[in-house]
């Protein structure tokens, strides 16, 4: 009693032939399939999309400056303070 019966089917398609018309359910049809197709190729447009951006955020954390590093080490030499020009 659950499911739809052979006979269902039968009531459900002869209602649409009535309330569309014979010459109109394949026009109908057709322009279902194309809004289909249209919709599930935004939908692979959207996740493509979405894909590059997730990898670059993860990517420009992962890289930090030398000086931000744990324990505050830089592979940046420091400058000579005895070769600044400034005079007091």
């Amino acid at each position: 009693m659950g499911g739809l019966q052979p006979w269902h089917w039968v009531i459900v398609i002869a209602v649409f032939v009535l309330l569309f018309g014979a010459k109109k359910l394949p026009d109908a049809a057709r322009s279902l399939g194309k809004s289909m197709r249209i919709f599930k190729s935004e939908i692979k447009e959207m996740q493509a999309d979405s894909k590059p951006d997730a990898p670059s955020q993860i990517s420009s954390e992962r890289v930090q400056d030398p000086a931000e590093r744990p324990g505050g080490t830089s592979t940046q030499a420091a400058p000579d303070p005895s070769s600044d020009k400034r005079t007091a």
